[in-house]
């Protein structure tokens, strides 16, 4: 008797996708999850760059914002140098537009805007800086009295365009001040959102990660169980054969068994027919003897 067993046929390629088989949760295939690791660190990366991009912008606005500084310190500085010769010329310009109306020396309302003006300026533009000397500002108007007979020839800007160039300075301040006050608001929120995202994506790495381990895992118990399977099929297999090679001796022994006697069969049939053959030739030669003997005996007269 010969025994057969189907042979199991284990799959040569790892599943598409796998299903937890506690939650139902559907993995993804490693080769995507590791796609979208790859993406997702590119990204990273490409806000970092990002980041960088506009802190360098920001570092160009404030060193901006320091030149301005420096010019209208600059600026500040030639004012009181420049501050005599633009008086004189607008008392000047006062007499000859009304010649009848006598010299006061009261203050000109446009210096005394250019100090308030200044002043304002030094209070918001260098706070920390030491401020320039006004006193040659507040005694400028006798001063522009007391040479108003002996007018000086322009030579210098006016008074509007002084005041001109500080309002001028003062817008440029303020668009300074507002660009950084915008950058550092879109910084501070690219920031944000970048810790943000980037929170994000650590955790959705993490979690990939951690589907991945499980992945992993349930891979491996299955490696494990397969492993176990097959031993249990080789040993199997091992059994089987060894049933195999015994039947095989005992069919073996079996036939020599039958040629045996088929043999000896064979023989006592050749017996039985050579001693039959015997006992026809015997029969034979018993019969012969008991005709030579009729024939030999002589016939006995009868007795009359």
């Amino acid at each position: 008797m010969v025994m057969t067993m189907a042979t199991p046929t284990l799959p040569t390629q790892p599943p598409l996708s796998t299903c937890c088989p506690g939650c139902g949760y559907n993995l993804p295939p490693i080769d995507q999850a590791h796609a979208e690791l790859l993406d997702s660190q590119a990204k990273v990366r490409d806000l970092e760059v990002q980041v960088r991009i506009l802190n360098d912008k920001a570092t160009a606005a404030v060193d901006r914002w320091a030149d301005y500084e420096d010019e209208l310190t600059r600026l500040r500085a030639q004012l009181p140098q420049n501050q005599l010769d633009p008086q004189a010329q607008n008392q000047q310009l006062q007499r000859q537009r009304q010649p009848t109306t006598p010299t006061t020396p009261t203050a000109n309302p446009r210096v005394s805007f250019l100090q308030s003006g200044t002043s304002r300026l030094s209070a918001l533009l260098s706070p920390r800086k030491s401020t320039p000397d006004l006193r040659t500002i507040d005694t400028s108007p006798r001063t522009a009295h007391r040479n108003t007979s002996n007018p000086i020839p322009p030579s210098s800007p006016s008074n509007e365009d002084l005041i001109e160039a500080l309002t001028r300075e003062q817008g440029l301040r303020k668009e300074a001040e507002t660009q950084v006050a915008v950058t550092s608001r879109e910084v501070e929120e690219l920031s944000a959102a970048l810790f943000e995202q980037a929170n994000e994506m650590v955790a959705e790495e993490r979690r990939a990660r951690a589907k991945l381990e499980e992945r992993v895992g349930e891979l491996e118990r299955r490696d494990t169980e397969k492993r176990r399977r097959l031993d249990k099929l080789e040993g199997a297999m091992t059994r089987i054969e060894r049933v195999r090679l015994l039947l095989a001796e005992e069919v073996e022994i079996q036939s020599q068994y039958s040629d045996d006697e088929s043999e000896g069969h064979r023989d006592e049939q050749e017996h039985d027919d050579k001693g039959s053959d015997n006992d026809d030739g015997d029969e034979k030669e018993k019969h012969n003897m008991k005709e030579w003997d009729h024939i030999e005996k002589p016939v006995e007269p009868t007795a009359t």
